[in-house]
């Protein structure tokens, strides 16, 4: 017998709740025209890596234990000698999210990690594309609750893009509202 396959607490949330309101807000005529979320990109900056190669892994290993899964490190691509910056230096790392990996880090995200970011006052509404992503940025990493504050050596800041199918950013908006990011007013 096989077992049921596990589906995230978030995808629940938008087949049930969010798709029918998205419907019903911006009358699509399809299910499959309902803008969804596609992926989730986080970058994380070493600046500081040109001295040290070491905090490059460091910072990789960070996001492997918030995003659940082994990141890529991200090289220069020329040399700049006014940074200390060799070509194929390891300079940050990235790690892209899809599905159940995705569904379970959004959750964290907007129900552990940005209350505990300091001085919050919500998302910035202005950070879409024009073609339906939003970009965040959040100064300390230790925000996420798989860092254990004690053990870090260095506070990293990230970036957070959540690309979506909407063609538009007004419906984008209405998706993440959806799912409950903190947009301020």
């Amino acid at each position: 017998m096989a077992e049921a396959a596990y589906t995230p607490r978030l995808r629940t949330f938008y087949d049930e709740v969010v798709r029918p309101k998205m419907i019903e807000e911006f009358g699509y005529k399809n299910a499959l025209e309902v803008p969804t979320i596609e992926k989730i990109v986080i970058n994380m900056g070493v600046g500081e890596a040109t001295a040290d190669t070491k905090k490059a892994t460091t910072a990789a290993a960070d996001l492997a234990k918030i995003a659940g899964q082994k990141p890529v490190l991200t090289r220069a691509r020329l040399a700049i000698s006014n940074f200390k910056l060799r070509e194929n230096q390891p300079v940050g790392a990235k790690v892209t999210l899809r599905k159940i990996r995705m569904y379970e880090f959004l959750d964290r995200l907007v129900t552990v990690a940005l209350p505990r970011v300091r001085d919050f006052r919500g998302l910035n509404p202005k950070s879409f594309d024009g073609r339906g992503n939003f970009a965040m940025g959040v100064k300390e990493h230790i925000v996420f609750p798989e860092i254990e504050y004690d053990k870090v050596e260095q506070v990293w800041g990230m970036d957070i893009i959540v690309c979506t199918t909407a063609k538009t950013d007004e419906e984008a908006r209405a998706l993440l509202k959806a799912f409950n990011f903190p947009f301020r007013q």
